[in-house]
């Protein structure tokens, strides 16, 4: 008998995440996936899209500017409520911790359409921050019937809010998605040394990415202020930083930013780009949750500019370190890196705790038993 799955995502990490459980459903003859977009973002996520080769069945194009999470939220639950009427699929799989997930998992409960949560458990136990994503995955943890847990931190986490049953450690599907990607662009280098002109061959490279709304304002400009600090401390260092669309980033990032020779402000890049920049970074500044999980396979240090993350099982395992937005911090931990060549060779080591490559297998392997 062939089952439905039908796959909820509407951004460009959920899209990353999901590729690799898409790819592999395509290869089941029991299985048939079916690929809804949300379109929460949507030139980010049809970048994802196109580089995979995503079939694509139904797009609900909620994306509108400036719209609040009130709207994308409404929007997502209207937009299902067709669709899954009409596909009828044995289980719904939603990914992380965005509003789409959350409207996801919310809009199958309401038609009692089975939900696997992928990517599940994760918390930083502080609801405000990530925000709004922190309670969104709490909120689907509650109601997902399945949930793939990519570490045992994360499913211990589930087992401490009471949710016990169909709990499954699988690795995060990121990394499946990760070396896939890193072959391809490894065969297509010359193209990617041409997009990046501007980088000296020779010269070290800082990868930086930087956009929680939490940061917003004062701290915002504090992480700023320290990229500019080390840009001037390390004149051979040179420093990308792709900038977020979103006017709160943009500001202050030209108004400090702006006319150092060494730190290079670029448009959002496409996911085959920013991991070939992660393989050729130095180390990585970043308050992205993906890149936290994707760097250290790498071999990449992270400094984790945030002052909580629901990614613990990095900074316990060293990969990643906590830097928060304090000026003096960020630009300490980045010199000890720098300059420390024993602490950097400890943390660029680390075993990365985030899976192996192989947990879009193992959760096809788990829908096939509990289906």
């Amino acid at each position: 008998m062939t089952r439905k799955v039908m796959l909820i995502f509407g951004t460009r990490p959920e899209a990353i995440k999901m590729a690799p459980i898409v790819i592999q459903l395509q290869k089941e003859k029991n299985f048939e996936p079916i690929v809804c977009l949300t379109a929460q973002h949507r030139q980010m996520l049809d970048q994802v899209i196109n580089f995979f080769n995503l079939p694509v069945h139904y797009d609900l194009n909620i994306m509108k500017p400036n719209q609040s999470l009130y709207h994308v939220t409404a929007r997502v639950l209207e937009g299902l409520e067709d669709v899954l009427f009409k596909e009828k699929p044995d289980v719904v799989l939603v990914q992380g911790d965005t509003t789409s997930t959350f409207a996801g998992a919310l809009a199958a409960f309401y038609q009692k359409i089975p939900v696997g949560h992928v990517e599940a458990g994760l918390r930083s136990h502080n609801k405000f921050s990530p925000y709004p994503e922190e309670m969104n995955r709490r909120l689907t943890g509650h109601i997902a019937d399945f949930h793939f847990a990519p570490t045992r931190k994360a499913a211990q986490n589930l087992f401490n809010e009471g949710i016990k049953e169909h709990v499954y450690i699988t690795g995060n599907t990121v990394i499946d998605a990760l070396l896939f990607t890193v072959n391809k662009v490894q065969n297509n280098n010359e193209y990617y040394r041409r997009q990046f002109y501007f980088l000296p061959k020779e010269n070290p490279v800082i990868l930086v990415t930087g956009h929680r709304r939490e940061s917003f304002g004062e701290p915002f400009r504090q992480f700023c202020l320290a990229l500019k600090d080390l840009a001037t401390k390390y004149p051979e260092f040179h420093i990308v930083y792709p900038v977020h669309l979103n006017p709160n980033v943009q500001k202050p990032v030209k108004e400090i930013l702006s006319g150092l020779p060494n730190v290079h402000l670029i448009e959002p890049v496409d996911y085959p780009s920013l991991v070939w920049l992660l393989n050729r970074s130095y180390m990585v500044i970043t308050d992205s949750g993906g890149i936290q999980e994707e760097a250290p396979s790498l071999g990449k240090p992270v400094l984790v500019t945030r002052e909580v993350t629901e990614r613990m099982e990095g900074i316990e395992a060293e990969t990643a370190k906590l830097v928060g937005t304090n000026r003096e911090r960020i630009v300490s931990e980045a010199s000890r890196l720098i300059e420390d060549k024993e602490e950097y060779q400890r943390m660029a080591r680390a075993v990365n705790p985030y899976g192996d490559g192989t947990a879009s297998l193992r959760i096809i392997e788990i829908l096939k038993k509990v289906l």
